[in-house]
């Protein structure tokens, strides 16, 4: 297990903490959570807890917005034919089904994936072709398209106008597209530079209804797709992002879209429906259409109106799904064999494996699954219709799309942003991408980035946590990046009643104790800890770092906390 070191939050000014206080009628340490995420008065923690969609930015303040809708507004007018294509990961799929489902009522509209294999990320020749043999003349990219130059061309020259919805960073040239929606671009002054790329597909349409007197009750109800994108594509959850995933979240517990529904049924999920529930229930089902068969399956499913349908759906998806794990599985365990047994890894400040064997649809996973245990920016690639391709995943405070910008000549295709990003280069290339990015990292990266890092925000006593607390704690949500589930430290503990979990005992549960305060016998869960056993077990006094949570079981909820790391004194 890597160590981590606990970086704490800075102390806020305790004259804004007195003040908040006083504003709010809370105690110190709700009031510095609440610092900690910039708010200080009542009118900003108004908006916070009670987020509306009233609040939403202006759709037009977007760069290009009014002629995205004029372009729009022309096609749909004239009964052109509209392409809807995006990305095969779960952010272009549900911008795909939000925006296609959305506007199949007022025109011609088609939806396309590209073949993750075949085509490969992003606009494709295929995809293009595929549009001037059906007669369509506008195409709306959503999730990618703002580092196409040459397809965007290649549409222009068979007259194909193109609309790009994107949120990735651009390159120093933009495609030369009827419009670019990007609030990363330059000259963009949109107020959100967040915004997934459903996101951005969620505000054309939200300008479209602006303009049209249109109904926009019936794009919120899809606002549950949103939701799903802003989780499964980790980008912060904060300002406009968190009016989103907030309403998301409350349509997919209360009125969830049938293809929503549908996968639900496959949850088994007999409470509230989190960011985190999210992130590893329904969006890896939603990928794993695009990393098995074709994302088109689940575009399919997220724009049916029939159940039974979405159920089928549901269930062929969720088998590719099994299907996934197993080759994540698989192609982890190659990867870290690599690692152990290649000398230059235990020296390295980069990780970067290739097989060609390997199955394209888990690279990325793997990657995340390689930093776990070898915290380095980590980059995975197989071979796939005669070129490398893969993807990169990056650790804390590492700019890897910057690092990959310095391997560009090695390349043939990139994109991504600081944390994550995909590519695609030359066979014979591969030893020399290796060397290369291994030089840019080390020139780059400072020691301190390869060491993981927790995030505490709170050092409490035992007694503290109650059911009234987490009450308190619960109207912090939806968590995420920017906002974090609060991580709290509480110090000098041992633990009573140990017990292993797991059918390998990897992972632990006991009853921390504080010594001289008298508090709940709260039951802790430790996973992938089960070598601590020892000495929990034999009574080694210890600090903790860990979340409150609510655990539900057998129709009975109680408080749990969630151990994120020990440390023994």
């Amino acid at each position: 297990m890597l160590e981590t070191v606990w970086k704490y939050a800075d102390l806020p000014d305790p004259s804004l903490v007195r003040n908040l206080c006083e504003q709010l009628g809370v105690k110190e340490d709700v009031a510095q959570l609440l610092i900690n995420r910039g708010i200080t008065n009542y009118d900003e923690a108004k908006a916070f807890f009670r987020p509306s969609l009233d609040d939403l930015h202006d759709p037009f303040l977007m760069k290009d917005m009014d002629k995205a809708v004029s372009r729009l507004e022309e096609a749909l007018g004239n009964g052109e034919k509209i392409l809807i294509y995006g990305d095969y990961d779960v952010d272009g799929t549900t911008s795909v089904a939000l925006v296609y489902s959305f506007l199949k009522d007022l025109g011609q509209v088609d939806f396309y994936i590209p073949d993750r294999y075949k085509e490969g990320y992003g606009l494709s020749t295929a995809g293009i072709d595929f549009a001037k043999e059906n007669g369509i003349s506008l195409i709306i990219t959503l999730d990618c398209g703002i580092r196409a130059i040459e397809k965007v061309a290649y549409a222009n020259e068979l007259g194909i106008d193109i609309i790009i919805c994107d949120h990735h960073l651009p390159g120093t040239e933009l495609p030369d597209a009827v419009a670019i929606l990007d609030p990363k671009q330059k000259g963009c002054e949109y107020p959100y530079k967040e915004l997934c790329g459903c996101g951005v597909g969620f505000k054309l349409l939200q300008a479209y209804c602006e303009k049209n007197d249109s109904d926009f009750d019936r794009l919120a109800a899809r606002l549950d797709l949103v939701a799903v994108a802003i989780a499964a594509d980790i980008v912060p959850i904060t300002g406009e992002n968190r009016i989103l995933a907030t309403f998301g979240l409350q349509k997919i517990n209360q009125e969830p879209s049938t293809g929503i529904r549908a996968l639900l049924e496959y949850t088994k999920m007999n409470r509230t429906m989190t960011i985190s529930d999210v992130v590893f229930t329904i969006a890896p089902r939603i990928n794993a259409a695009g990393r098995i068969a074709s994302g088109k399956r689940a575009v399919e499913l997220l724009i049916s109106d029939d159940l039974n349908e979405a159920l089928e759906f549901s269930a062929e998806i969720s088998k590719y799904n099994t299907e996934r794990r197993d080759l994540d599985k698989s192609v982890t365990e190659g990867a870290l064999e690599i690692l152990q047994t290649d000398e230059f890894y235990s020296t390295s400040r980069s990780t970067v494996v290739f097989n060609p064997d390997w199955h394209k649809g888990v690279v990325g996973i793997v990657a995340s699954r390689l930093i776990e245990q070898h915290y380095k920016p980590t980059i995975v690639l197989t071979e796939s219709e005669g070129v490398a391709t893969g993807s990169a995943r990056s650790v804390d405070g590492f700019d890897v799309h910057e690092a990959l910008c310095e391997c560009e000549d090695l390349l043939l295709q990139f994109g991504g942003h600081r944390a994550a990003a995909g590519m695609s280069l030359s066979l014979e290339n591969v030893d020399a991408f290796r060397q290369r990015f291994e030089e840019v990292v080390t020139a780059r990266i400072e020691k301190h980035m390869l060491t993981p890092k927790l995030e505490i925000e709170l050092e409490i006593d035992l007694d503290r946590i109650s059911n009234r607390f987490m009450s308190l704690l619960k109207q912090f949500a939806p968590f995420g990046p920017g906002n974090m589930n609060p991580v709290f430290v509480s110090r000098n503990l041992v633990a009573e009643d140990v017990r292993t979990m797991g059918a390998d005992e990897s992972h632990l549960r006991f009853k921390p104790a504080q010594q001289n305060v008298k508090h709940l016998m709260l039951q802790a869960v430790a996973f992938k800890m089960g070598k601590l056993y020892p000495q929990l077990a034999e009574g080694k006094p210890f600090d903790m770092a860990y979340t409150i949570e609510e655990n539900h079981w057998k129709d009975k909820v109680y408080l749990q906390l969630n151990v994120k790391d020990l440390k023994f004194r």
